[in-house]
């Protein structure tokens, strides 16, 4: 079974959450009706921002856990270059 790592945002420049999921549009519909992480909620994080495909979990959750060693800056530059106006990309995802 494949993975994602996601990264949601409240808006442009905002807080960002970055996480790991089997099921990307099921675990972004919890965020946005307020059920999924606490952090999320605490900050209304409910835009994605940018995800990436892994061919299995375990692959997701390493690059999870580098991701969320960065740098901001380096976080922001890997948003910028897939989705530069930084739009919420859960509507591609239906």
């Amino acid at each position: 079974m494949g993975g994602w790592v996601y990264i949601m945002t409240n808006r442009r420049g905002g807080v960002l959450y970055i996480g790991v999921t089997a099921d990307l549009p099921a675990r972004v519909m919890q965020h946005r009706t307020g059920k999924g992480s606490a952090f999320c909620r605490r900050y209304g994080l409910d835009r994605l921002v940018c995800a990436e495909s892994h061919t299995n979990i375990v692959e997701a959750i390493s690059r999870e856990k580098a991701m969320k060693a960065w740098k901001r800056a380096w976080k922001i530059e890997l948003i910028e270059k897939a989705n530069p106006g930084w739009g919420d990309l859960f509507g591609h995802l239906l």
